[in-house]
């Protein structure tokens, strides 16, 4: 937010709709998902049921596949009017938002719902995971405790990435990022072969360019969602997926975290807060709080990590 704009000016240039009225767009869809399948989406930590899949993100899935018919059409026509072939490129989604506020359950759910819709059958995911720095990279520059942050991300390698999207490569690869290892893997790639959607999502998605001359990640994207909460609500999410995780992932012999498996649960809490006073917080407070502004849709988040109110940028 620039010293010139307030709360006020922000917030109205978007439509706030109360969780209720955004449900009754839902009227008359068909729920395409299984309660077995809303689990699996669902991250650690994560509360999201078969009634939020109804009121919240199916209508978002529609709505994100008017935007992405609509731009296709608005491809067609420009092409039509400038006397060349049809070269329509994927529409491009972003979501953002801090760690453990639900980003990433949000993204695969718009996934599997979008893919259900006529206009968007081919819908692919990545995340900016893939576009961290190996943890060898980020050792030498002498920032490993800065990851997550702008700087321990190959943002050239980001911007191309969604360059050669957005300029109709007929495939395209990005690095894959085990969570388990905590690293990137070599040889390992996720590849994208000019879907009608692709959904990007991560923290710093909406950021600013470094400088005026470079491009910025956000110029290149269609649709931008930025999944919002009061942040001692996210403190405490990110605290309670800790300690699920010590349970799961962590115990895991291949797990990066493996060390923290046996800790108890007091000295996993005091863990858990340290990462978060000392890195996610101020990587939220700094970086990615203020790119909000930015999204064409904000969800936001109440204490029971359930949607309460859409917010939707006006046209």
């Amino acid at each position: 937010m620039s010293p010139d704009e307030t709360p006020t000016t922000i917030d109205s240039l978007y439509r706030e709709i109360p969780r209720a009225e955004w449900a009754r767009m839902a009227a008359g869809m068909e729920q395409p998902l299984t309660e077995t399948e809303v689990v699996q989406l669902r991250g650690i930590g994560d509360r999201l049921d078969i009634t939020e899949v109804r009121e919240v993100y199916l209508p978002l899935s529609r709505l994100l596949s008017l935007y992405a018919s609509a731009t296709k059409r608005l491809g067609a026509d420009t092409a039509g009017f400038v006397g060349e072939e049809d070269a329509t490129t994927p529409f491009i989604v972003a979501v953002a938002g801090s760690v453990a506020v639900g980003k990433s359950t949000a993204a695969r759910l718009l996934r599997e719902l979008m893919s259900r819709w006529p206009g968007t059958p081919r819908v692919e995911l990545v995340t900016t995971d893939g576009f961290l720095y190996p943890n060898a990279e980020l050792e030498r520059r002498g920032i490993m405790d800065r990851k997550g942050f702008p700087e321990s991300y190959d943002r050239r390698a980001l911007v191309e990435f969604l360059v050669a999207v957005k300029s109709g490569e007929p495939e395209v690869r990005a690095p894959y990022y085990s969570h388990m290892r905590y690293d990137i893997i070599p040889d390992a790639q996720v590849t994208v072969r000019r879907p009608d959607v692709i959904i990007v999502e991560g923290l710093n998605v909406l950021a600013s360019a470094p400088n005026p001359h470079d491009i910025a990640v956000s110029e290149l994207f269609d649709f931008s969602i930025y999944v919002d909460a009061d942040v001692t609500h996210i403190e405490q999410w990110y605290v309670e997926r800790f300690l699920a995780l010590r349970e799961a992932a962590f115990s895991n012999p291949n797990s990066f975290f493996k060390v923290f498996a046996d800790i108890s649960d007091d000295e996993a809490v005091s863990l858990a807060l340290g990462f978060w006073n000392d890195i996610n917080l101020p990587n939220l407070r700094e970086n990615v709080e203020p790119t909000r502004h930015r999204a064409k849709l904000v969800l936001q988040k109440g204490a029971n990590h359930t949607v309460e109110t859409v917010r939707l940028r006006k046209l």
